[in-house]
């Protein structure tokens, strides 16, 4: 049967999938076509935006099929008990798969990994996510499905990033704030990131090149390499400064930005008063923290108490990016320099 089709390359292909899913432009009467290293979904109409690297076109697709499992837990079958404790909600980077799993379930993660492997398009490998560890931030991963490395690429907002999740930062639930931190910046300003792991606030900034400068700071030489390995393969090596130093180090003497990220979601409030003294008057602090629920309404200000020794500032804009456990969440939060002392 013939559709119009989005055509993606396959590092990218969940996250369209995704985005045509909750834009009610996916057919699911139609098979997904794999085409040499690209994904064809079948739709019912072009997306809005149409995606950098995506083709619309139309191509001939098998013939329709009934609706598939709408979840990955659709694919398995297990006792009532067990069956409540399947997380709802997983990441994909690139062709890696990623779930939290409750301790209850050891026993069911290879067949939980399997689900995975078959239900999400492209994937390639499954791991069983134990959190972010360490000065460096590094994930420790168990392997539950799949075969190959934890190396990567993953695409978002246009832009192919390699990361290798064993050895440095990334997170894929902040892809809009990748986006929307690099739409903020300004012809002319100074901006640095600052624990930045692979650097993806740096790599937009960069690519949509506005910035006069960008500086990406992270103490883990392994996400600095990953770093200067993707702005060599996308030609903006010389748009960034990547620096391997402890955030401590980096800021005495104080490099001066206009723009500032500090994205330490659990221990990034014993730096924000330091770093805020090196954002320039008038300049912005984008701050990304773990805030508990009952305490976001007066969180911004109580930070903004810690910053005033070194400047007079001002919360812009809060939000919560995504859920981070049962009552707590991770929030951005803007802050704004008055152009004062």
């Amino acid at each position: 049967m013939r559709s119009l089709a989005v055509v993606v390359p396959s590092a990218g292909a969940e996250e369209a999938r995704r985005n045509l899913r909750d834009q009610g432009r996916l057919r699911h009467d139609l098979r997904v076509a794999h085409l040499d290293g690209r994904v064809a979904f079948p739709v019912y109409g072009p997306p809005d935006p149409v995606p950098r690297s995506a083709e619309v076109v139309e191509l001939e697709f098998d013939s329709p099929i009934a609706a598939g499992p709408a979840s990955y837990r659709e694919l398995l079958t297990l006792p009532p008990g067990e069956a409540e404790l399947l997380p709802r909600a997983f990441d994909v980077v690139g062709d890696l798969v990623l779930i939290r799993l409750p301790p209850e379930l050891s026993p069911r993660a290879a067949s939980i990994g399997e689900a995975l492997l078959q239900f999400v398009p492209s994937a390639r490998l499954v791991a069983w996510d134990h959190g972010v560890h360490g000065p460096e931030r590094v994930r420790t991963l168990e392997r539950i499905a799949g075969e190959g490395t934890f190396r990567t690429r993953h695409r978002e907002n246009g832009l192919e990033i390699d990361v290798d999740l064993t050895k440095a930062y990334f997170s894929p639930r902040l892809a809009r704030e990748h986006a929307r931190v690099a739409g903020c910046v300004r012809t002319g300003e100074r901006f640095a990131d600052l624990c930045c792991g692979v650097g993806p606030f740096a790599l937009h900034v960069a690519r949509d090149g506005r910035a006069k400068s960008v500086v990406a700071v992270d103490r883990n030489p392994e996400a600095i390499g990953l770093l200067r390995e993707n702005l060599a393969r996308l030609g903006l090596e010389d748009r960034v400064t990547a620096v391997v130093a402890p955030l401590e180090s980096f800021l005495s003497p104080p490099t001066v930005s206009d723009r500032a990220v500090l994205n330490l979601p659990h221990e990034g409030i014993k730096y924000v008063s330091p770093v805020s003294a090196t954002v320039a008057r008038g300049g912005t602090l984008h701050y990304f923290e773990v805030t508990p629920r009952e305490l976001r309404a007066s969180r911004g200000s109580k930070i903004v108490e810690q910053m005033q020794p070194v400047g007079s500032w001002s919360v812009e804009e809060t939000h919560v990016v995504h859920p981070y456990s049962p009552d707590s969440d991770i929030v951005a939060y803007t802050f704004v320099r008055g152009p004062g002392p």
